[in-house]
């Protein structure tokens, strides 16, 4: 069975989300797993997905940040599928765990991944401390006090 994981980070992105649902519709997967949380969140929609596949089954997704967003996460991931006998295939990339050749290139992209997004990272620090040292950056806005009183009594309520 192919079966296809499609996550965006936020419900803003909308679009994405469809993009991904047309390719997974040329890909012929079967079954569609999708959510819209962070990749750092609990992504309850992949672990039902990995929970789900069997041996001979495909798992599809369209990009490989849609599926781990770190080398650590990624392997996880790839050793998870593996003990079940499941193959991954990543679309926008052609590639095929199921060779020795999509093996290697995954182990070698996920690396790749991580660099970029520790860079990213990095770079966004440095932008918010030249922008402090500007006087440009206030930080997040304050929460008005109805709401934060609002907050206050739900948390408090359970």
């Amino acid at each position: 069975m192919i079966i296809g994981y499609a996550r965006t980070s936020s419900a803003e992105q909308m679009a994405g989300l469809e993009s991904q649902l047309k390719e997974f519709e040329a890909a012929h997967c079967e079954k569609i797993y999708r959510e819209q949380v962070s990749s750092v969140a609990v992504r309850v929609q992949l672990e039902s997905a990995l929970e789900f596949v069997r041996e001979g089954d495909v798992l599809v997704v369209t990009k490989l940040d849609r599926l781990a967003r770190s080398v650590g996460d990624l392997m996880a991931t790839v050793k998870t599928l593996e003990e079940k006998g499941v193959g991954l295939h990543i679309l926008n990339l052609g590639m095929d765990t199921q060779t020795p050749t999509g093996k290697l290139m995954l182990s070698v992209l996920g690396g790749v991944a991580q660099f970029e997004r520790e860079m990213m990272l990095e770079r966004q620090k440095e932008g918010v401390a030249k922008a402090k040292t500007a006087g440009k950056y206030k930080g997040r806005k304050p929460v008005p006090d109805d709401l934060r009183e609002k907050v206050v009594s739900l948390a408090a309520e359970g």
